[in-house]
């Protein structure tokens, strides 16, 4: 089969791995690379200097006319982005969040459909096999389900100076949240029914109505709860900024503590870095003493960030070349995106939001 030629929109921390994926995979060809000012060849990987390069998107996917379009922008621009590329007939990896609201979500997703084109939206957590682990084990501790998660981003340099241009206009439980609410649906399997949070402006660098750290509660239908705790500036702490830990009747699982300690928290590679599980059984005996010694999975073997990329990457073409029914992604990206986003609201209203 001919490759797919793709467009890449967007050449941040996301952008640049995705495009690296494409570059690699002989399943693609890049047609072009777009950004808001034109990268010059010696800050690009070796090999990318062939590629024509973009500042304006309507521009780059008239002249490319790709099969396919990686959108990955500031959330804003995403519906608009998405909606113009299926309109032209090609299919669009768009990362997350897909859209900076509900009702433009929902245009995305009903555009793909009208165009019978493929949509994946860059949940990377469902391609890495620890994560997937982590739900299975999960799923074996009863119900209800008690998930705790966080990922706090003490920021500096040009980190923050990435995470205020984020702030003007998503938060950062929005942000980073989906990713994590995504995995405490596919763990409890169950209806959110609400959801709760609180939001604090740490920095006058901020923007005035925008927060820059917050956590949310949710609740579902079986009795589960979660909570998701994000920071983002100079000021987030780096105690327990990364916490992925779920408790139910049966015992508990948790992603046990980065071990690369020089790795800050903004460090794109600690926020999908695993190391290993910890499994603890509940169960006692008449004495009153637990039956079962905790247990060590280790996932030394994980792929790394690049690697992740990668394989999302290849989902996204096995999509298109072999015509998957992506009805239920979809319809599970606009479902933890209603949470995330509901939540914000909860931090503007003060109110719990019934979902």
């Amino acid at each position: 089969m001919k490759p797919i030629r793709i467009l890449v929109v967007g050449l941040g921390n996301m952008g640049l791995s995705h495009a690296k994926a494409y570059h690699a995979l002989d399943g693609y060809e890049i047609v072009g690379l777009c950004a808001r000012s034109e990268i010059p060849a010696d800050k690009l990987p070796d090999g990318f200097d062939a590629y024509p390069q973009f500042t304006d998107f309507d521009t780059a996917l008239a002249k490319t006319n790709p099969d396919a379009v990686s959108i990955n922008t500031y959330t804003e621009t995403h519906a608009d982005f998405a909606i113009a590329a299926f309109e032209s007939g090609a299919h669009v990896f768009i990362e997350k969040p897909l859209a900076a609201t509900a009702v433009d979500a929902e245009r995305v997703v009903t555009a793909a459909k009208k165009h019978d084109r493929k949509l994946v939206i860059g949940y990377i957590l469902r391609h890495h096999p620890s994560w997937a682990k982590f739900v299975e084990v999960a799923k074996t501790l009863g119900k209800p389900l008690v998930m705790r998660m966080n990922l706090n981003q003490q920021s500096s340099g040009a980190f923050w100076e990435t995470h205020k241009r984020l702030l003007n206009s998503v938060s950062p439980i929005v942000d980073c949240g989906v990713h994590y609410l995504d995995m405490m649906c596919l763990m409890t399997g169950a209806k959110p029914v609400s959801v709760s949070a609180i939001g604090v402006r740490l920095s006058d660098e901020v923007a005035p109505q925008m927060y820059n750290y917050g956590q949310l509660q949710v609740r579902f239908d079986d009795g589960s709860v979660g909570w998701y705790e994000a920071g983002w500036g100079p000021m987030i702490s780096e105690t327990a900024f990364f916490v992925k830990d779920v408790i139910g009747p049966k015992g508990c699982v948790s992603i046990t503590d980065v071990e690369e300690k020089g790795a800050g928290s903004a460090d794109i590679d600690t926020h999908t870095k695993t190391n290993a599980l910890k499994l603890h059984h509940a169960a006692t005996n008449s004495a009153g003493k637990f039956t079962h010694l905790d247990e060590i999975i280790r996932t030394d073997d994980e792929p790394d960030h690049d690697g992740l990329c990668l394989r999302e990457q290849q989902f996204f073409l096995k999509s298109i070349t072999e015509n998957l029914d992506l009805t239920q992604h979809m319809e599970d990206a606009l479902g933890s995106l209603r949470i995330a986003l509901a939540a914000d609201q909860s931090v503007r209203t003060g109110e719990t939001i019934i979902l």
